[in-house]
């Protein structure tokens, strides 16, 4: 059984930065997919960042802003967000794919003056 716990999230002034974690316990392999989604009220849940065999792929909204990292040895990936924007205020989920699609609680993501 896979588990992810997501940390680091809160309210932000527009332009600053955060910093997401997430620790994946169970059968992790370094080939499983990791990343980031996230879910704005009244929106369908997004693509934020994922990460496959070392290969980064992000969505227009966030490149250039947005750089997702993973640790296989500590089975963890991280989200730095800069530059933030009002737009991105929403809850970010932790994802992971292993046969099936895994998903953390949320931490909610809040940029606002």
């Amino acid at each position: 059984q896979v588990q992810l716990v997501e940390s680091g999230g809160g309210l932000v002034q527009p332009g600053g930065s955060l910093r997401l974690s997430c620790a994946a316990s169970g059968s992790i392999f370094s080939w499983n997919t990791m990343g980031w989604y996230r879910q704005a009220p009244g929106k369908q849940r997004e693509l934020v960042a994922v990460m496959l065999s070392g290969i980064a792929n992000y969505a227009d909204s966030v490149k250039g802003r947005f750089t997702i990292s993973r640790d296989n040895a500590k089975n963890t990936v991280h989200l730095q967000m800069n530059s933030l924007k009002p737009e991105d205020t929403a809850v970010y989920y932790c994802y992971l794919f292993a046969a099936v699609a895994y998903w953390g609680q949320g931490t909610q993501v809040t940029v606002s003056s």
